[in-house]
C-alpha cells in the first residue's frame, strides 16, 4: 500500500564557528599586563624575603602558562562532557571545602584557614567553587526553565546547593568568599528566571542576615568602620586602604613610570596581591589606567557577547555565569583599592599574584571561547 507521507530529514547539527579570536587577544593582553605588574610590585619583598627578586614573577609565568594550557583545554573539549559532569565538580568542591575547612590540610594564615596544601601548591577551594556552582546553575535553569517560577522546583534547589557551599565557607571563615558566591547566586537567579518577590525576600533576609555576622564580630566591625573613614584608624584597620588611596592620588595624570612607584616600598601590604591596582594607580596614572579600563571595558563587552548570542539556554547561561564570575572579581577588587566597599581579600582576575584565581580565570575564558565556537557540542 502507498503512501505519499514524506520522510523528514534529521535536522543537521549546528555549525561549529571559530572562537572569538577578539576575546583571546584581550584575554592575552591582561595577562601580560599582569605579569608585568606582578614583577614592578613584588621585586623589593621577594630580594628582601627570599633573596630573588624574580621569585614570584618566576612562580606567576608558571601559574600563567599552566592557565594557558587550561584554557586551551575548555576551549577545546567537548561541552556535554562538562555539563554531563556537572554534580561531579559540585561534589569536588565539596570535598576541598571540608578538607580545608575541617580537617587539618587547611593552611591557616591570617586568622582564616582558606588554602588546601596539596604539597608542591596550595589551592585555594573557593575559586575552583565559583565556575562549580556557574555550571551547575546554569544546568539547573536550563533544565527547569518550565518550572522556574515554582518555589519548591524553582528557588528551594539552587539556594540550598549555594547555602551550602557558603556554610562551608565560614566554617574557615570567609565571609567574603561567601558574599561572592551569594552575588553569582543572585545574578544567575535574574536572568533564570525566578520570581522577583523570591528574590527580593531572600535579599533582604540575606542583607539582615550579613549585618548581623558583621556586627557581632570585632574584627569585621572594626574593618566596615575603617572602610567608613578609614583616615581615623590610619595607623590600624584603616592602613591598607589609606596607603591604597595615596598610591593612587601619588600617581597624578602620567604616574610615576613602571617600576618607579614608592608605596610597594613596604608601605602599603599585599602590593602585588589584593592592592596590584593601587601600583599600577601610582605607576600608570590617569592616562595608563584609562587606557587598562578599555580594554577591561572591551574584554567584558567581548565575553557578555559571546552569552547574549547563544540560542542554547544552557550555553547561554554557563556564558554568563562564567563572565559574571569575572566581572564581579574585577569591580569588586577595584571597589576595595579605591575605598567604595569595606576592604576584603578579592583577587583582581589576571592581575592579582596566585595560581588558583589565575586558574579559574584561565578556565572560564576557555568556556567563554568553547562556547563562542558555537555548535551546541
Amino acid at each position: 500500500m502507498s503512501t505519499n507521507r514524506r520522510i523528514r530529514p534529521k535536522a543537521a547539527p549546528a555549525p561549529v564557528g571559530t572562537m572569538d579570536h577578539w576575546l583571546l587577544l584581550a584575554t592575552v593582553l591582561l595577562a601580560g599586563f599582569g605579569l608585568i605588574m606582578v614583577l614592578s610590585s613584588s621585586g623589593i619583598m621577594a630580594e628582601r624575603f627570599y633573596g630573588d627578586k624574580y621569585y614570584f614573577f618566576k612562580k606567576q609565568l608558571i601559574f600563567a602558562a599552566a592557565g594557558g594550557l587550561v584554557m586551551y583545554v575548555c576551549s577545546r573539549i567537548p561541552r556535554r562532557f562538562i555539563y554531563g559532569l556537572t554534580y561531579m565538580w559540585l561534589f569536588i568542591v565539596l570535598v576541598l571545602l571540608v578538607l580545608c575547612g575541617l580537617t587539618p590540610l587547611g593552611v591557616r594564615a591570617g586568622g582564616a584557614a582558606r588554602w588546601l596544601s596539596l604539597g608542591f601548591f596550595n589551592v585555594q577551594p573557593l575559586e575552583l567553587a565559583k565556575p562549580a556552582l556557574v555550571i551547575y546553575l546554569a544546568y539547573f535553569f536550563a533544565k527547569q526553565q518550565d518550572k522556574v517560577k515554582n518555589f519548591s522546583i524553582g528557588f528551594l534547589p539552587p539556594f540550598i546547593v549555594s547555602g551550602v557551599l557558603c556554610g562551608l565557607l565560614m566554617l574557615q571563615p570567609d565571609f567574603g568568599g561567601a558574599v561572592f558566591l551569594a552575588m553569582i547566586l543572585f545574578f544567575m537567579c535574574a536572568v533564570g528566571g525566578t520570581r522577583l518577590s523570591y528574590l527580593f525576600t531572600a535579599g533582604v533576609f540575606g542583607g539582615g542576615l550579613g549585618w548581623m555576622l558583621i556586627s557581632s564580630s570585632p574584627y569585621r566591625f572594626k574593618r566596615w568602620t575603617a572602610f567608613l573613614d578609614p583616615f581615623a584608624s590610619a595607623q590600624n584597620e584603616g592602613y591598607q586602604l589609606v596607603q591604597s588611596l595615596y598610591a593612587f592620588g601619588s600617581g597624578k595624570i602620567f604616574g610615576s613610570g613602571l617600576g618607579a612607584g614608592k608605596q610597594k616600598l613596604f608601605f602599603l601590604p599585599e602590593a602585588h596581591n589584593d592592592f596590584i591596582m593601587a601600583v599600577a594607580g601610582e605607576e600608570l596614572g590617569f592616562i595608563g589606567m584609562s587606557l587598562f579600563f578599555m580594554l577591561l571595558a572591551f574584554f567584558l563587552y567581548r565575553a557578555f557577547r559571546v552569552a547574549t548570542s547563544q540560542e542554547n539556554l544552557q550555553d547561554r547561561f554557563t556564558a554568563f555565569g562564567m563572565t559574571l564570575t569575572l566581572a564581579l572579581g574585577f569591580v569588586l577588587n577595584l571597589a576595595v583599592v579605591l575605598g567604595t566597599v569595606p576592604p576584603k581579600g578579592v583577587a583582581m582576575p589576571f592581575m592579582s599574584y596566585g595560581g588558583s584565581n589565575l586558574l579559574v580565570s584561565f578556565i572560564c575564558v576557555g568556556m567563554l571561547l568553547n562556547i563562542s565556537r558555537g555548535g551546541g557540542r
